[in-house]
């Protein structure tokens, strides 16, 4: 990570999107078209006195420092999307408008609806590999037209953070480690098992010990084969065995399984038969924890005989980033069951917190899952640049 150097730094902010621009249209909020238009009446957006034969759809913001200035471009998604409606199929767009202007541009801000941020932020963390720029994702709760909203502090920050600094990370959180908590406080986001990157204030104070490091200079690589035959399924108490069975059948090639407390579930023997046939056929369980913070373990009984069912561990994922890491994994071409399942034992963008060893022993021999982990412990992990 490194404050950005020159007098000028030029981003593309693609607007996909989401309440940031919404307008209200017989008493409901609709996608609305215009946003540069909008922001170009906005002084802390575009100082007009600087801004000379610039396109229009092209901004300057106000001075940053007294000797750089952000030049912004205003790309709109034709249609604009809920984010309801956001799939694997918009987020590779994304990834793909990205990638066509990697080298045109300094950095890049996402804006994008907050219901299905989370998601995005972990596709995208996935699709993007070798990323050597900024990539930000931002939103807002309240339309950036309503008179008090936190559509201008959100959209702004974004801005300033990818034009003043080289982070090839996503968001002030980690994309991967980043979840919607709140439907209508402006603290809508919460990491829970990994710190902030950066808190503005009065000053942007970046947590340098875990902003992930660029390795080398190689080409960015858009991963596009997205497996979208892939599934979240919540356990609960008394789920009868037959709808986890129904779930698990094919075409479904990978399922995240949010597991109560540390990886538990129910011990009964016809739900277990049905996760070890599925495990058999080739399908994927990756075990999540319903809590929001915490991590994954095998301390309890239960734990291991859903271990023993063939099930893999999530660790601290949140479900959003275990969705996104196994829709990635299962698109790899090439790579047998077992090579998936250490795929998806490692941590590839800062997703996840992986146990020491110490933590680890306790469950090395007594499980599938465990013989994995210990020899995943001896293998080399590179880091891979978040998004």
């Amino acid at each position: 990570m490194a404050r950005a150097a020159g007098p000028e730094r030029r981003l593309l902010a693609i607007y996909t999107g989401g309440t940031i621009g919404m307008r209200r249209e017989n008493g409901v909020l609709v996608p609305g078209k215009g946003l540069a238009d909008v922001l170009r009446t906005l002084p802390m957006f575009h100082d007009k006195e600087h801004a000379q034969d610039l396109p229009a759809d092209t901004l300057v913001l106000p001075p940053a420092s007294a000797d750089q200035r952000i030049i912004y471009t205003v790309l709109e998604c034709q249609p604009l999307y809920d984010s309801s409606d956001m799939t694997i199929t918009e987020w590779v767009h994304i990834a793909q408008i990205i990638e066509r202007q990697y080298t045109q541009y300094h950095g890049f801000v996402v804006i994008h609806g907050t219901d299905t941020m989370a998601y995005a932020a972990s596709v995208l963390a996935f699709m993007l590999e070798n990323l050597q720029k900024t990539v930000i994702i931002t939103g807002a709760q309240v339309p950036i037209y309503a008179l008090w909203n936190d559509a201008r502090e959100n959209l702004l920050g974004a801005l300033l953070m990818a034009g003043q600094f080289v982070i090839p990370e996503n968001q002030l959180f980690r994309g991967t480690r980043v979840t919607k908590v709140d439907t209508r406080r402006f603290a809508a986001f919460y990491s829970p098992n990994l710190p902030p990157l950066a808190v503005m204030g009065a000053d942007v104070l970046i947590n340098r010990t875990l902003v992930r490091k660029v390795q080398g200079k190689d080409q960015l690589v858009v991963h596009r084969s997205m497996e979208r035959d892939v599934g979240l399924l919540r356990l609960y108490p008394g789920i009868p065995a037959a709808l986890v069975g129904a779930f698990l059948q094919p075409p479904l090639k990978g399922v995240v399984l949010e597991t109560f407390g540390s990886g538990n579930g129910p011990t009964k023997p016809d739900l277990l038969l049905e996760l070890r046939q599925a495990a058999e056929r080739g399908l994927i369980i990756l075990n999540c924890t319903q809590c929001l913070q915490g991590t994954v373990t095998s301390d309890y009984a239960s734990g291991m005989a859903m271990a023993g069912a063939g099930i893999v561990s999530g660790f601290d994922m949140t479900s959003e980033a275990a969705l996104a890491k196994l829709s990635y994994v299962l698109g790899q071409p090439g790579l047998s069951l077992d090579g998936r399942k250490e795929l998806l034992a490692r941590d590839l963008r800062g997703e996840m917190t992986l146990p020491t060893a110490d933590e680890c022993q306790p469950s090395l021999h007594s499980s599938t899952l465990g013989l994995g982990v210990a020899q995943l412990l001896s293998l080399s992990q590179e880091v891979l640049p978040g998004v």
